[in-house]
């Protein structure tokens, strides 16, 4: 799928999870509702970083730029390195190792690590990457061209210095779900994971499929594009993506906020 639609699904998808959580009457403060929705839409697009294309590739200007050019190489290095007989030969990195559950999990770690050890900063840090990543991915029309990149940046820094004085507020959310001393903002890394995975399923439905379970063979492929079946997928920027699916993500995360919220 394209950026946009990556990050509304991954906004809808943590207002499932506060919807869930509300369900099983653990509703999550606000703070963390929207932090958690904001995070998730970043994180959607963030496994694209194998990509020179890309939103995420272009969000941070040379340095996303240089970046993509080393994960696309990796990502490569790692397939050419861990392909089976039956996976096809390739000339580049994309959908690979960003596109499977472990690199979800390696990231959502990774995220957590930096949001307990480094303190304040670390945690401005985090939101504010995925922040860039959210108002690009969200209001893609409004984000066009490289001037508006500044922007995007001094918007982001601006909304991540507030939400976390927000969340740092007894009450609004810094210790959800992980109450003992120390561990402050380690929920952080869950809507990261969560952002990941929702880009794999995304692009899983579309006709190339995606290697979510690598390293996990199926058959004769380590590197086995999961979808379902091919009259079902669609190509990345079709008429289905733009005219049902968008739409769709709107509604679910509609519903999703307000159940979150105890309004329905």
């Amino acid at each position: 799928m394209m950026g946009p639609a990556h990050s509304l699904s991954g906004a809808a998808a943590w207002l499932g999870v506060g919807a869930a959580a509300a369900a099983a009457g653990h509703t999550m403060p606000w703070p963390v509702l929207l932090t958690g929705a904001l995070i998730c839409a970043g994180a959607a697009l963030a496994p694209d970083l194998d990509h020179k294309a890309a939103t995420i590739s272009r969000a941070f200007g040379p340095v996303s730029r240089g970046l993509c050019e080393i994960v696309d190489k990796l990502s490569y290095a790692v397939y050419k390195g861990t392909r089976k007989a039956g996976d096809p030969r390739r000339s580049g990195g994309h959908r690979t190792l960003t596109h499977t559950w472990l690199w979800a999990v390696l990231i959502g770690g990774g995220g957590s690590v930096v949001a307990i050890t480094g303190g304040r900063w670390g945690v401005l840090a985090l939101l504010f990457v995925h922040m860039v990543l959210a108002i690009e991915g969200l209001l893609w029309r409004a984000t066009r061209g490289s001037s508006a990149d500044v922007l995007v940046w001094l918007l982001a820094a601006t909304s991540a210095w507030i939400v976390a004085g927000v969340l740092d507020k007894p009450g609004n959310g810094s210790d959800w779900l992980f109450a003992a001393p120390g561990q402050e903002y380690l929920w952080l890394g869950l809507p990261i994971v969560l952002g990941a995975l929702v880009h794999d399923i995304g692009d899983a439905l579309t006709v190339s499929g995606c290697p979510i379970l690598w390293p996990i063979p199926v058959g004769r492929k380590r590197w086995y594009p999961i979808g379902p079946p091919k009259v079902l997928r669609f190509r990345a920027g079709s008429w289905v993506e733009l005219k049902v699916l968008m739409p769709a993500f709107m509604v679910l995360g509609g519903v999703g906020c307000a159940a979150a919220l105890n309004f329905i």
